[in-house]
């Protein structure tokens, strides 16, 4: 799915104004939206835990799988999806079982 920067800002801004609770919650959440547009879902399950993907899907109303690409067109400044490009198994580096893949550092 591709959202128009004006559908996009509509998004956030919608949940700024229902949003209740600790702004940092919120500020992590729009970061996950605006880094996943770029990075493409795979490179954010890597950089992210599954807790906290939740979080932010369901705080935005979206799912990332949906929402983002695949892989984005900045994908390769993750040093987590680097790293994903060594492994067979996307599923297990997810969830952690293959050490040396999670991070959240950009290049």
């Amino acid at each position: 799915m591709t959202i128009s920067d004006k559908k996009l800002v509509e998004k956030v801004d919608k949940a700024i104004a229902a949003f209740r609770g600790d702004s940092r919650r919120l500020s992590n959440a729009i970061g996950y939206l605006m880094l996943g547009r770029q990075f493409g879902w795979r490179a954010m399950f890597v950089m992210y835990d599954k807790k906290s993907i939740k979080d932010y899907e369901k705080l935005l109303e979206f799912d990332s799988r949906e929402f983002f690409p695949e892989i984005g067109p900045r994908a390769n400044k993750s040093l987590a999806y680097t790293a994903l490009q060594k492994v067979t198994n996307f599923w297990k580096a997810v969830k952690g079982e293959i050490p040396g893949v999670r991070s959240t550092e950009i290049q």
